[in-house]
């Protein structure tokens, strides 16, 4: 199976226990599933929001992502050449770094966000 990376928002999902996420069976699959990628953009990302007022996070958020199995990503020099050069068809820079790792690893991003598709990424729409 290629690498699977969520996205931000599928962690805070999972995180909260989301009902979309238990319905699909990804809470589980999340839990127990080894090699379930998460990229340093990912808490970058979701802390940006927090300072900005956009967003709060569990109180618990911190040491539930430590103590989570999720192998983290780092953002190579190719991932943010590739994110750069990326067509404009979304906007958000997280997003886009997201969709630039898992291109450059041939992996697939489990997301809410049907528009990464746009960029040949394998998705996994939740």
């Amino acid at each position: 199976m290629s690498t699977i990376i969520l996205d931000s928002n599928v962690l805070l999902w999972w995180m909260a226990g989301e009902d979309r996420l238990l319905r699909t069976g990804w809470i589980e699959r999340i839990d127990t599933q080894p090699g379930m990628s998460l990229s340093v953009v990912s808490p970058w990302e979701l802390w940006v929001r927090v300072g900005t007022g956009k967003l709060v996070l569990p109180p618990a958020f911190d040491r539930v992502l430590a103590e989570a199995r999720f192998d983290l990503l780092p953002i190579s020099v190719a991932d943010g050449r590739r994110a750069g050069l990326l067509p404009l068809l979304h906007k958000d820079p997280f997003d886009r770094m997201i969709i630039a790792q898992a291109l450059n690893r041939d992996a697939t991003v489990v997301t809410g966000d049907k528009d990464f598709a746009q960029y040949g990424v394998r998705t996994i729409l939740v």
